[in-house]
């Protein structure tokens, strides 16, 4: 699926797509397949509640384990993504179980330069392996879903569908290198303890749980600096990820004239309950999906 800038590309008629189609086109085929237009219970203590003692690297690494054993979360991602002179970004917002690897999320475009929002949200559904979505647009039926094989795409899904999966964002971390730690931060009006380094993704595959592994394996063959992808995440007293960025770099064919991701997700009400119903095969839609940002 294309990443982010397709989504723009899909804004007909606004000066806004016609001044990035460019970019955009050249953003879609870095990460391409088909155009996407789209707790707190538990007390944790030691390097795990990010202690000032604490080991920095064991402490990131650990994350992902905790916010697995406090079961879910509402979440807001952001990605915003840089090619050239365009820079635009994709909200999202919804829940994730975490225990059983099912999140929903809702993904709104960019707007026009008029400031119009032109299209409908994008229901995206994440799953092992899967990426669900709806409202996609492009030839696509109103009441059918997309199903892509997460696997195939050779980013894992961690840009294409304009959002990170949470869990994969927190799982990135088990792949952390060269950690440091950058002192006190209020997020969301919670304390936290800031840390920053490197991701390698090689090694974020090998230590990723059975959700994730084959997403990551693809990813750590496509990104162009696969080996250090940086990052920046905050914690708070109980070990729990409250917000964590990871800035992505790839290659779009052109020397030096990368397409840079900035990737964001705020984590928010541990432990609330979160339903995901996967789409029936009957409603996923059989067809050849458009790619207007090719």
């Amino acid at each position: 699926m294309g990443v982010g800038p397709a989504m723009v590309g899909q804004q007909h008629g606004s000066s806004a797509a016609r001044a990035a189609a460019p970019q955009a086109r050249t953003a879609v085929a870095v990460v391409a397949a088909a155009s996407v237009v789209a707790g707190v219970g538990g007390c944790a203590g030691g390097a795990e509640a990010g202690g000032r003692n604490a080991d920095p690297t064991q402490t990131v690494r650990q994350a992902a384990d905790r916010l697995v054993r406090e079961g879910s979360s509402r979440a807001r991602t952001s990605m915003e993504m840089a090619s050239g002179g365009t820079r635009v970004t994709i909200h999202g917002d919804g829940g994730y179980d975490y225990r059983k690897g099912l999140g929903e999320l809702r993904v709104r475009l960019p707007q026009d330069a008029a400031g119009a929002e032109e299209h409908r949200p994008i229901t995206e559904l994440l799953a092992p392996g899967a990426l669900y979505m709806k409202n996609r647009g492009a030839g696509v039926p109103a009441d059918k879903w997309v199903r892509v094989d997460t696997t195939t795409l050779t980013d894992g899904n961690l840009v294409t569908g304009g959002a990170t999966d949470p869990l994969a964002a927190a799982e990135l971390l088990r792949g952390a290198r060269n950690v440091t730690e950058r002192g006190e931060s209020a997020i969301a009006g919670v304390r936290t303890r800031h840390y920053h380094g490197d991701v390698d993704l090689a090694a974020a595959s090998k230590a990723a749980s059975a959700v994730h592994k084959g997403a990551f394996a693809a990813a750590a063959k496509g990104f162009r600096k696969k080996d250090r992808v940086p990052f920046d995440v905050y914690l708070d007293d109980e070990g729990l990820i409250r917000k964590v960025t990871h800035r992505f770099s790839f290659a779009n064919g052109r020397p030096k004239k990368d397409v840079a991701v900035a990737s964001t997700t705020l984590y928010r009400e541990f432990g609330k309950p979160v339903k995901v119903r996967l789409p029936a095969k009957r409603d996923i839609f059989a067809g050849k999906v458009a790619d207007p940002g090719m």
